[in-house]
C-alpha cells in the first residue's frame, strides 16, 4: 500500500463528519468510527442496506454502496466563492493531497492506521446541493468537452476493515488489479 501524491502533497484526512438524522450537511467531529460492512457509527447512512431516502423509496433491500462519502479538499478551494465548510456537502471523510475522482472502481482507501474503505463510484450530487449554496449544483455536475456528464461531488465507498479516523491521519491507497474501471454514479 502506497501514498498516492496528487499535486506533489503527502494525502491525509482534512476533516472528518457524521449526523445521525437525514440532513444535507454533517457535522464536523474530532473523530469518527468506521465500523466494517456499515459505515460510520452514528450516521444516518450507516447499514448493510441502503439509507439514502431515494434509495430507499425504490428498493429499501439493495445493498448500501454508499456507506461513506469522501470528498477532496481540493474541490472546497476551488469553489472557495460558495464559502463552503467542512462537512457542508455531506462529506463523512474530507481528503487532502488524493485525486478521488481519478480513482478506479475498487481501489481502496487506509485512513490511519486500520481503516479501510473500499471506492464503490461517484457521488450523483441532486438538486438539494442548490438549496445549501445556490448555482453550487452546475459547479459540481458539469459535462467535459465530448458532452458527456463529470460528477465531481466526491466519491463514496464500504467499509471494509474498521477504525478510527482523525484529521491528521494518513491516507493510502491500493490499486485493484488491472484492467481498471473508471467510477460511474452510485
Amino acid at each position: 500500500m502506497s501514498s498516492l501524491v496528487y499535486r506533489g502533497e503527502v494525502s491525509v484526512v482534512i476533516s472528518v463528519s457524521k449526523d445521525s438524522e437525514h440532513h444535507f450537511s454533517k457535522r464536523p467531529v474530532d473523530e469518527i468510527v468506521l465500523l466494517a460492512g456499515l459505515g460510520v457509527e452514528g450516521d444516518a447512512h450507516a447499514g448493510v442496506t441502503v439509507q439514502h431516502r431515494s434509495r430507499v423509496a425504490v428498493d429499501p433491500t439493495q445493498p448500501n454502496l454508499r456507506q461513506v462519502h469522501l470528498i477532496q479538499s481540493e474541490l472546497i478551494d476551488e469553489l472557495a466563492d460558495f464559502d463552503l465548510a467542512p462537512g457542508g456537502l455531506g462529506e463523512n471523510v474530507l481528503t487532502r493531497g488524493i485525486d478521488l475522482l481519478a480513482l478506479p472502481t475498487g481501489a481502496v482507501l487506509r485512513l490511519g492506521a486500520d481503516a479501510t474503505i473500499e471506492i464503490t463510484g461517484l457521488r450523483n450530487p441532486c438538486r438539494q446541493i442548490d438549496g445549501y449554496r445556490s448555482g453550487l449544483l452546475k459547479q459540481v455536475l458539469t459535462k467535459d468537452e465530448r458532452g458527456s456528464i463529470v460528477r465531481r461531488a466526491g466519491v463514496m465507498g464500504v467499509v471494509t476493515a474498521g477504525g478510527v479516523v482523525r484529521p491528521g491521519d494518513a491516507v493510502a491507497v491500493t490499486m485493484p488489479p488491472p484492467p481498471h474501471q473508471a467510477l460511474e454514479r452510485v
